[in-house]
């Protein structure tokens, strides 16, 4: 007996010899480590030094710079600063969007020509905390994002720094206090309803449940009755006040108000399961109802709409092709990056009855047309300049973008998810049915 527990004790320690690290690669992972944080504290010398030269170039020119390449030589002399130290892709940012068009540059500009207006208009809510130049090439399990705000200030953050307000504003205290404030002039800014429900939800954090009750009351004041949008940010403000019940009976009231809106289904679907077995069966039922995968191999409902040009334009003018119903936006990151592909399957298909109508959930024209002008995109686009209230979209129950749907010569729905590789093997599929009915 005494021989078998030897013989074990021994084996566990052969174990846990093997798999503990060996000397030689404690030593590299501690190098790594320490390169690690020392191009962390370069990359943040950069940021204040890029800081730095847009102040100046704003006090020489009356603006800020459209991309920071702008800044060298006069108000950057080192180009180097425009380099991150981790950056392993040639001086690009991650977002290949934001590549300065001038010369390599590792950081992502906020204000660059595509986002200007956007973010000139989140500073007004956010103030100039917000960040000003990103850099994600030292993403780890601490940080995605090093910023630099419009204050100067550097700070790491998750990739969505807007969902993060306590590591904008250095504490939970600032971020309320700022978030507040930015409310104060932007109530009924659509664009920045996301904000009730996270500032609710500070609110609660914080034991601040009567501000967290005025805050509903204030933006019942400034929602759109008639818009199903805004009752799901209602919804998610009661959520973070702990109000699941109020929750359901505000979706059953929806429901009944809009019984063939999938994304109230979908909603009810989530709310019954919620509640465990007592509403196991509800949540099957407005699941069924809630999922676009019903409707493929069934014909999608038709529109009409006006294009960019003031043409009219519905899906029946393009019925016997395979058409691609693209809902996008310019601001959308995943639906500009997803845009060359899209190109390239055009190009391959579109002379084997392959077309695509673009429905824009843009606000700004101006933007869009840009964009369709400088990226040479040639097929028909749709745009109301109502963004996610856009007639086309809340005729199909569009609550996420990329909203890809792939629709055969016939009119059924083949996907509403082609994308990617799959955009092209399923367009490639379409086009060899020559049947249109």
């Amino acid at each position: 007996m005494k021989a078998i527990l030897t013989l074990a004790m021994v084996l566990s320690l052969l174990i846990t010899l093997a798999n503990a690290d060996s000397p030689t690669e404690k030593v590299n992972e501690d190098a790594n480590m320490e390169q690690h944080q020392k191009n962390i504290e370069i990359c943040s010398q950069n940021l204040l030094a890029i800081g730095k030269a847009i102040n100046a170039y704003e006090n020489d020119k009356g603006d800020f710079p459209e991309w920071l390449s702008e800044l060298h030589p006069q108000h950057l002399t080192d180009a180097n600063a425009l380099l991150c130290p981790s950056d392993k892709i040639g001086g690009k940012p991650i977002m290949r969007q934001n590549t300065d068009p001038e010369m390599p540059v590792s950081y992502s500009y906020e204000l660059n020509p595509g986002w200007r207006e956007w973010k000139t208009e989140q500073r007004t809510l956010y103030g100039d905390a917000m960040p000003l130049i990103r850099c994600r090439h030292h993403a780890n399990e601490d940080f995605q994002v090093l910023n630099l705000s419009f204050s100067s200030r550097v700070y790491p953050s998750a990739s969505i720094w807007e969902r993060q307000p306590e590591a904008v504003y250095g504490s939970l205290e600032a971020a309320i206090a700022a978030l507040s404030a930015g409310l104060q002039s932007n109530q009924d800014h659509k664009g920045f309803f996301y904000v009730y429900p996270m500032l609710t939800g500070l609110y609660m954090q914080t034991g601040q449940e009567e501000e967290a009750e005025r805050l509903v009351n204030l933006y019942k004041k400034v929602m759109t009755s008639d818009n199903v949008q805004d009752y799901f940010v209602l919804g998610d403000m009661l959520k973070e006040m702990n109000r699941d019940e109020d929750v359901l009976e505000l979706f059953k009231t929806l429901e009944k108000q809009h019984p063939k809106d999938r994304s109230i289904h979908q909603k009810l679907a989530q709310l019954h399961g919620e509640f465990a077995e007592l509403h196991s069966k509800m949540a099957a039922v407005h699941q069924l109802k809630a999922d676009p995968s019903e409707l493929i191999g069934q014909p999608v409902p038709d529109f009409s709409a006006i294009d960019v040009d003031g043409n009219p334009i519905s899906l029946q003018q393009y019925r016997g092709k395979v058409v691609l119903l693209d809902f996008w936006a310019v601001w959308c990151s995943p639906c500009i990056a997803e845009m060359p592909n899209v190109k390239r399957v055009y190009k391959t298909y579109k002379d084997e009855g392959f077309d695509i109508i673009g429905i824009s959930l843009d606000t700004d024209e101006e933007r869009l047309k840009n964009y369709l002008k400088e990226n040479n995109i040639p097929w028909r686009q749709v745009f109301s300049g109502e963004g996610w209230d856009s007639p086309v979209s809340r005729h199909y129950n569009i609550r996420s973008i990329p909203a890809p749907w792939l629709i055969a010569r016939d009119g059924t729905l083949i996907s509403t998810r082609a994308r990617g590789v799959a955009l092209k093997q399923m367009v490639a599929e379409a086009v060899q049915d020559k049947s249109e009915n």
